[in-house]
Order: C-alpha cells, then structure tokens, then sequence
C-alpha cells in the first residue's frame, strides 16, 4: 500500500514568513487553529478597526479556504497603517505558500504574492522634495 503524501502541513507545524509594502514589514507565523490572528499582542478588530483593512489582512485566508482552520500571529512594525494592512497580507500569502505549495497558483491569480514596488521617492539636492522645486519669480 503506498502512502499518498501530502504538501500540507501537520497540526502542529508552524510556518514563518515575511511581507513588506513601502517601508511596512510584517514578520508572520501560521498554525493550525481556529482562525484567530493577532497582530503586535493585539486582536485584529483592535489593531485594523476599519473593515477594508481587516478584509485586506484575511483575504488570502479566505481565497483559500482556511480563514477558520489557520492561526495568524503577526508582529508588525514601520509605515501607516494601511501599508501595514498591505505587509501583513503580503506576508500572510507567502506563508501559506510554505504552508502548502498546492496553493500558489491560486494566490498568485489573485496578485498577492506580488511585492508592491512604490515607495517614497528621495528628496534631491536643490529641490524642496523630490520633484518640488523653487517656485520661480520675475518680479
């Protein structure tokens, strides 16, 4: 009888992972749970208490399916806190691709294993910001 594996983790394995958006990073842990995610010590609805940002954090989960069998603990530090939100979605996916490899093709359609490139542009020298120069007058 041959065993069928599988690339799914066991209950009690535990996945790392790292998501990042403009200066935002989230460092990310998944178990096998009931679906509670905790951010910095804090509960979800506590630290992202608007919807869109909550929706934003369990999307991946729930594109999935595991939204009720995955623990979430998130410690995250850097950015506002909608970049955060992007960080920890971001992070979130690529963990549940360590997680199970089966589901890569899944969160990739959806674009979450993309890293968002923009960011802050540097102030230049002789410019009041990066592109804002000195306003010139004639008179």
């Amino acid at each position: 009888m041959v065993k069928e594996e599988s690339n799914q983790k066991d209950l009690g394995s535990m996945e790392r992972a790292i998501g990042r958006r403009k200066t935002a990073c989230a460092r990310v842990r998944i178990t096998a749970g009931k679906g509670n995610l905790v951010i910095n010590g804090r509960k979800l609805n506590d630290y992202f208490p608007i919807d869109i940002w909550q929706n934003k954090v369990i999307s991946p989960l729930k594109i999935v399916g595991r939204d009720k069998s995955i623990d979430v603990e998130a410690k995250i530090a850097g950015g506002g806190i909608h970049a955060q939100a992007e960080a920890l979605r971001h992070g979130i996916a690529r963990a549940l691709i360590k997680w199970d490899s089966a589901l890569k093709p899944i969160l990739k359609a959806e674009g979450f294993l993309t890293r968002d490139p923009r960011a802050k542009e540097r102030k230049k020298a002789g410019l009041r910001k990066a592109r804002r120069a000195h306003q010139w007058k004639k008179r």
